[in-house]
């Protein structure tokens, strides 16, 4: 069993109702500085994701990440995710071979089709073409990142004709996970590819995930796919204290300000109290508690998976100040990573 990678994504929220460029500056500052902290205590990668809203600075993730680049030295970096299918494959893939070229080779992205739809009446594209936008888009970044030159024609975009794509990576294969929020025909997709499998589990009980890897396997290993290439990782709600009473009592308030406001939007329930609890217990999605709590069920998650490649971290959601996100980090780097580390080995 190899080791669990271990990361942090956010949204550069700026926690914020309002627009307002001073508080926009800050929030961008502390987020650089988590990143370049993230570097320094060994967590390994840090995701940025993409998001048109006023409550999230990241509509551009790959020039933050282009930021943090230049004030780090070993942490990858990735989008988290990248909202494909409102996006044209060839810039976002020489965005991020750029971003590879100013990172020395630290770079990844994750690719999707977005949690939120404001990209697609932003950039002009119709939602009820969701699922053919992403198919399409896919394809051509897969076919670009495999040939330095293309020819390609879709339904969505000019056709290429003999072009040439620059500029290439340092990467010889520049990694392109593919994000899931739960949708089973997404991980047959990304099995039959053979790209590795980013799932987003922001609720529920995890093990209930165990179907969407299972077929995602199955998938890739029908296709034909290198089981070495058929990797899943995910990304969960987190958060890391001294203690669990400290950790649940600090992440509550943010985590019910932000889902009930989105509750609005989707006519979802106010959250609760028991239903948070519920969530952060051991069957619980929420990955919230002291070290030893996190690092004991991040390898349940992994267990109940059939085996974890990555792991990360979302804050983001509740709205947490600069000084405890840098003491989660610090925990995270310092006593989660260790003890995970010690758990993996008694598997073994």
């Amino acid at each position: 069993m190899s080791s669990i990678q271990i990361g942090i994504d956010s949204f550069a929220a700026n926690n914020s109702s309002v627009t307002n460029p001073t508080i926009n500056q800050q929030a961008m500052d502390e987020l650089l500085s988590q990143i370049e902290f993230a570097d320094q205590q060994g967590i390994q990668l840090y995701g940025i994701g993409e998001h048109h809203r006023k409550e999230y600075m990241d509509s551009a993730p790959t020039v933050i990440l282009a930021a943090a680049a230049a004030r780090t030295k070993n942490i990858r970096l990735t989008s988290a995710v990248t909202v494909l299918s409102a996006a044209d494959p060839v810039r976002v893939f020489q965005q991020h071979a750029t971003l590879d070229i100013i990172s020395k080779g630290r770079t990844e992205m994750v690719v999707g089709r977005g949690s939120f739809s404001e990209a697609f009446p932003l950039f002009g594209f119709n939602f009820d073409d969701y699922d053919a936008l992403y198919e399409e888009k896919l394809d051509l970044l897969l076919k670009i990142r495999a040939h330095e030159t293309i020819n390609w024609n879709g339904q969505f975009r000019p056709e290429l004709v003999n072009q040439s794509i620059y500029p290439r990576p340092i990467q010889d294969e520049l990694p392109i996970w593919v994000g899931v929020g739960g949708t089973p025909e997404s991980c047959l997709r990304a099995g039959r590819l053979g790209l590795p499998l980013m799932i987003a589990i922001i609720g529920g009980e995890t093990h209930r995930f165990n179907y969407h890897t299972n077929i995602y396997k199955k998938a890739g290993q029908d296709a034909g796919q290198d089981p070495k290439k058929l990797k899943i990782g995910i990304h969960s709600l987190g958060y890391v204290a001294k203690t669990t009473e400290q950790a649940l009592e600090e992440f509550y308030p943010g985590y019910k300000n932000v889902f009930d406001q989105i509750g609005k939007e989707r006519g979802w329930a106010p959250v609760t109290k028991e239903h948070f609890l519920m969530q952060t217990g051991p069957l619980g999605a929420l990955v919230v508690g002291s070290p030893d709590d996190v690092a004991q069920k991040i390898m349940r998650h992994s267990q109940a998976l059939g085996g974890l490649s990555r792991f990360t971290f979302q804050m983001n959601v509740a709205a947490l100040n600069h000084q405890q996100v840098m003491a989660s980090i610090e925990l995270i780097g310092n006593e989660v990573m260790p003890r995970l580390r010690t758990l993996e080995k008694k598997i073994i």
